[in-house]
């Protein structure tokens, strides 16, 4: 039996390398936009700084979908890490702007907004590009554990650097590691075999662009598990500083690292036992782990509960994202993968929009808040348990 050729090639080292960096360079700041926001006098707006940057990550999904299956992969991810590059340089203006700043410092987070709705649709059609269809939950795996270790090593830096040197540093330093992984996309060769030059009629829309019926499945399963994210990134470091967690990114750093190891193995056991067995789990344990963080009443605990978020999305991401590539045509790999991305980014924006009305910047909420949160993962695991009833009650049928 011939082996599968390898997954672990030049292109793909490169590529990893690349997303480590472009995630490292725009989570470094999570866990002090609350604070510069509240500083400016927009306190009671900290879900507006997750919500907007994913309302506008989801809304230019479609162009960035039609623009990866047209005019290629590797320009829609350069555009990307160029958007974060730009951002990182207009933050420091932010607080000596003409305009208020609170207004100014949310209109620059719709506008970085367009950095994720560009480089992970690339990323993700490429990787599909260049590995064997047998071994994709691994590679998706693989990518994602470099995603995962820049979202790890960059909130805890960001915090780092803040300390050290202030937030005018951190924003710099988030625009040099964008430059990073623009340069190292240039060694990149280009995958999409017949490419059109990019001219103005290319953005414009249609139906189809928007949404690929096929991968409904995991667009929902992704769409109801991402609200906890949203959650998290909204309301951990408030609760951090609660806690008193003295590094606000401590808490990003613990769940990331926890999903590192699990991300590479939850994809080879996807590519052997199917998607569905692993996302029913995975949201149980997102589930279970706002209900932990809900009833968290020391930095231990709470701790402990972002392991196992972490766990949980280590699971989900990688095999959500392979089960979209199985079920997407080649030609509209682009448009697929575009679709996964904005039901996670609605998921994200509303589940940060849901958390921080309900948390209301008071602490005895933080429980009403976590634990509303934990019902759309258990909405997803029904709906899967239900998928795979239905599933096996068809092979059934057709058995007989």
């Amino acid at each position: 039996m011939e082996q599968p050729r390898s997954i672990y090639t030049f292109p793909f080292f490169l590529l990893c390398l690349s997303a480590f960096l472009f995630y490292s360079s725009f989570n470094m700041l999570i866990p002090e936009l609350p604070g510069y926001l509240t500083s400016l006098g927009g306190a009671d707006y900290k879900g507006l700084l997750i919500g907007l940057f994913t309302l506008t990550a989801g809304i230019s999904r479609p162009f960035s979908g039609r623009l990866t299956d047209t005019v290629g992969r590797v320009p829609v991810m350069a555009f990307g890490s160029l958007v974060c590059f730009v951002c990182g340089f207009l933050y420091p203006a932010v607080a000596s702007t003409a305009l208020n700043g609170v207004a100014a410092l949310l209109m620059l987070r719709l506008i970085h907004g367009f950095s994720t709705g560009f480089k992970p649709t690339g990323t993700s059609a490429y990787v599909a590009d260049i590995v064997p269809d047998d071994r994709r939950g691994e590679a998706m795996g693989v990518l994602g554990l470099s995603g995962s270790v820049g979202m790890a090593f960059g909130p805890a830096l960001g915090s780092w650097v803040t300390g050290l040197a202030g937030l005018n540093v951190l924003f710099y330093t988030s625009s040099v590691l964008a430059l990073l992984s623009i340069v190292i996309l240039l060694n990149m060769k280009e995958t999409l075999p017949d490419r059109v030059p990019f001219r103005w009629g290319l953005l414009r829309i249609s139906r189809r662009d928007v949404f690929e019926p096929a991968v409904l499945p995991p667009s929902l399963v992704t769409f109801l598990n991402s609200f906890a994210f949203g959650a998290v990134i909204t309301l951990a470091p408030d609760f951090s500083q609660a806690l008193g967690v003295g590094n606000k990114g401590l808490f990003f750093t613990v769940f990331t690292i926890a999903s590192l190891a699990i991300r590479f193995l939850a994809g080879k056991v996807s590519d052997r036992y199917g998607r569905r067995p692993v996302l029913r789990i995975a949201s149980v344990l997102i589930s279970l782990a706002m209900v932990l963080i809900a009833f968290s009443t020391s930095p231990t605990a709470f701790l402990l509960a972002g392991v196992v978020f972490g766990i949980a999305s280590g699971m989900y991401s990688p095999t959500a994202q392979a089960w979209t590539v199985d079920l997407s045509d080649p030609g509209n790999r682009g448009r697929a993968m575009a679709t996964m991305y904005i039901a996670m980014e609605t998921g994200i924006g509303l589940g940060a929009y849901l958390s921080a009305w309900l948390y209301d910047n008071r602490a005895d909420q933080f429980l009403t808040a976590f634990l509303a949160i934990s019902g759309f993962s258990t909405l997803s695991f029904f709906y899967l348990t239900l998928s795979l009833f239905g599933q096996a009650r068809f092979r059934s049928n057709n058995s007989v």
